[in-house]
């Protein structure tokens, strides 16, 4: 009797598990993405159990990619289970980038370039920009997240960018030509939705050539050096799309080991990571933020690695105005939407970029120094189409409120962090 209640118990499992099972995982609304690259991508399969949790990571996962511009899905009730379909909204993949501002010499530089973000259908990103900053550089690029399982992939990269670079010395700052040659490999883990790392190195050669300026002993006018650096990235990612709007809150760990093969320029580690925190407000609004701390070994030298610069921390304040061996800046702004329509939408930008820095071999007291202290409150707008990958056109103001102010517009693709 007790051995034919539990065959009768077990044949009740097996039925009402055979009802909650997936016999089908499907995909609609992808044109050029193919099916095995978004199977490849989503961790439920054929023959699972229905899982709403799961199912609702994998398509953030799914929103999270540049081939895609919104998803949603379905699950229907079949006879022997359940059928789930992913509604993607496809992005346009193929981007021309552009860049353009004027250098601290009144010149015009600019940037142009192409990327494919589902390159073949597979999401892979390929692409290359060319800059003409006095000099002419570029850059090529080859990331595939997921090229080995939903789990690994790797990035590979090749630039030559040469700039003309203000170092600042005792007595004065120099213009120097700055060449760097690298060469990038990065092997790519997402260990789940939130979690992933890259770790890897970079091969680069460095070239310093004096132009005009003043000069210091011990201060060489032209050299050039091989380096090695090792890098590690570790990001928490728990942020939420929805077309144009953010929330929730990401951070990127950046750590990195240089290690050069002549004594002009010492090894050094520096480290900094960006926190981002992003909130709807109301129906059009959304409230962003960018912290940035960063250290790097506190080398008296000219060639500093973090830089006071318009394009990457203060918006207004010029091109590479200053360096430091250690980073705070804050990045806050209001987007709020004007015109929403089917693929467009601009926005209007309220902001306030603030930052301070700790000098070449200096103390931790030179952030709270008033020389080294800069805020910048501004206003900018965005215009956007809902269904082309970062095919978001910014401008912004920036005007300086502290010591040394300076002012000036900022254009560039994307939203600014």
């Amino acid at each position: 009797m007790k051995n034919i209640l539990l065959t009768f118990l077990l044949l009740i499992g097996l039925c009402v598990s055979a009802q909650d099972t997936i016999v089908s995982v499907n995909f609609k609304g992808q044109n050029k993405t193919k099916e095995s690259a978004l199977k490849k991508l989503i961790s439920i399969k054929k023959g699972q159990v229905l899982d709403s949790l799961t199912i609702e990571k994998d398509l953030r996962l799914l929103k999270r990619q540049p081939l895609c511009t919104h998803a949603d899905y379905l699950v229907t009730k079949k006879e022997n289970g359940y059928d789930v379909t992913f509604r993607l909204q496809e992005n346009y993949t193929i981007i021309p980038s552009f860049d353009f501002y004027s250098t601290n010499n009144g010149e015009l530089a600019y940037l142009l370039g192409v990327y494919d973000f589902n390159f073949l259908g597979n999401n892979i990103t390929l692409g290359g920009v060319f800059q003409r900053d006095i000099y002419n550089s570029y850059n090529i690029n080859f990331k595939a997240p997921f090229l080995f399982s939903r789990h690994c992939g790797i990035a590979l990269s090749h630039s030559n960018l040469t700039t003309q670079e203000p170092v600042f010395l005792s007595n004065g700052s120099a213009d120097y030509k700055y060449n760097n040659t690298s060469f990038e490999s990065l092997f790519l883990v997402q260990f789940n939705i939130k979690h992933r790392i890259e770790i890897g190195g970079n091969f680069f050669t460095e070239d310093y050539e004096y132009i005009t300026g003043a000069t210091e002993e011990g201060i060489p006018q032209d050299f050039r050096v091989k380096k090695i650096l090792y890098k590690l990235i570790y990001e928490f990612d728990n942020l939420t799309y929805y077309f144009q709007y953010i929330s929730g809150f990401k951070s990127t760990l950046n750590v990195q080991r240089v290690i050069s093969t002549e004594d002009v320029l010492p090894d050094f580690l520096i480290f900094f990571n960006d926190f981002r925190y992003f909130k709807r407000v109301g129906k059009k609004g959304n409230w962003a933020n960018r912290m940035r701390i960063g250290f790097a070994s506190n080398i008296d030298s000219p060639f500093s690695p973090f830089a006071v610069d318009n394009n990457i921390n203060l918006r207004g304040v010029g091109n590479v105005i200053d360096r430091g061996s250690g980073v705070i800046s804050l990045n806050t702004e209001y987007r709020h939407t004007i015109w929403d329509k089917k693929n467009y939408t601009v926005q209007t930008n309220t902001f306030i970029d603030a930052g301070s820095w700790r000098n070449p071999g200096g103390s931790f007291s030179d952030f709270t120094n008033n020389d080294n202290i800069r805020i910048y409150p501004g206003i900018g707008l965005r215009f956007s189409h809902k269904r082309i990958f970062n095919a978001i056109f910014r401008v912004d103001y920036g005007y300086g409120i502290t010591k040394g102010e300076t002012q000036g517009f900022v254009f560039g693709i994307g939203q600014y962090f």
